[in-house]
């Protein structure tokens, strides 16, 4: 069952796509599956991902676990997300002030 789909632009125009693999046990999200299919496809630099539900549901905000993976992987990549009257855009990095610096805790 897929219950999410994403969209991730890179900065050629090329548009990667992943849906979520729902398990009771888990599953990737739609938006870290758009992301494996970008980097498979040869993608380094995004500009913008965005993630729907099924049936209708619109645009969604990501999740913690991949607004953690966005932020380590593509701070600057514009995020699309639903607003209080229209759709707004924010960096990867806003949607986590304080975050966890992954990259810091690399030895």
């Amino acid at each position: 069952m897929h219950t999410m789909g994403a969209a991730v632009r890179a900065a050629d125009g090329q548009i990667f796509t992943g849906v979520n693999v729902y398990h009771f046990t888990g599953g990737p999200c739609a938006e870290l599956v758009a992301l494996g299919a970008a980097r498979a496809g040869g993608a380094t630099e995004l500009t913008h991902v965005v993630a729907v539900g099924n049936h209708g549901r619109g645009v969604k905000s990501p999740c913690g676990r991949d607004r953690q993976v966005l932020a380590d992987y593509h701070p600057h990549v514009r995020v699309i997300l639903p607003g209080p009257d229209c759709l707004v855009s924010v960096t990867a990095s806003d949607l986590l002030p304080l975050a966890f610096d992954h990259s810091a805790e690399q030895v």
